[in-house]
């Protein structure tokens, strides 16, 4: 089972070193992995989604919470949460596919960054089976590059999984 992970941590140098070198060390396996600071800029957010059994999850929890600048960890997997990512794919487009490729943009409203002669980039945002979907209808036109963000959660309606700046648990929305 994949599961999303809300980690707050304290915004220091190698805090990501730190995170990244206990799963490497432990044999744990990262999905996907953002960081970003949030509206406290002494604190960043990671969101980190990792694959395994219940079992495993109870592991890496226990191996974060050692971190000394963990300050939450937070199992949204089973919430309601919104998600998103953020890909840019250069597909090949020559003059008699753009038509076909443009509308394939339109449908799954992408956007074109970039235009190259026989090349076009284009970025797409959504969760994982919009991604997904975007890439399979693009892969017959001949993808050149693919690169994603990995993905962001966050909680739906009045729950949170961070803490607003006052380090308070936020209950509303």
């Amino acid at each position: 089972m994949r599961h999303t992970l809300a980690v707050l941590v304290e915004n220091n140098p190698g805090v990501l070193a730190r995170v990244a070198g206990l799963f490497s060390r432990r044999g744990f396996n990262i999905d996907s992995l953002a960081v970003g600071r949030t509206d406290n800029p002494s604190v960043s957010r990671m969101t980190i989604v990792v694959e395994g059994d219940d079992r495993y999850l109870e592991q890496v929890n226990k191996q974060l919470h050692k971190l000394v600048d963990v300050i939450k960890i937070s199992d949204i997997t089973r919430d309601a949460y919104v998600d998103r990512e953020l890909v840019l794919i250069k597909v090949n487009a020559d003059a008699s596919k753009r038509a076909e490729i443009m509308q394939l943009v339109d449908i799954f409203r992408a956007r074109i960054v970039d235009v190259g002669p026989k090349t076009l980039t284009i970025e797409v945002t959504g969760n994982d089976g919009k991604i997904t979907a975007f890439e399979d209808s693009l892969r017959p036109f001949g993808i050149k590059e693919l690169v994603r963000t990995g993905k962001i959660a966050m909680l739906r309606g009045f729950k949170a999984s961070s803490k607003n700046h006052m380090n308070k648990e936020e209950d509303e929305s």
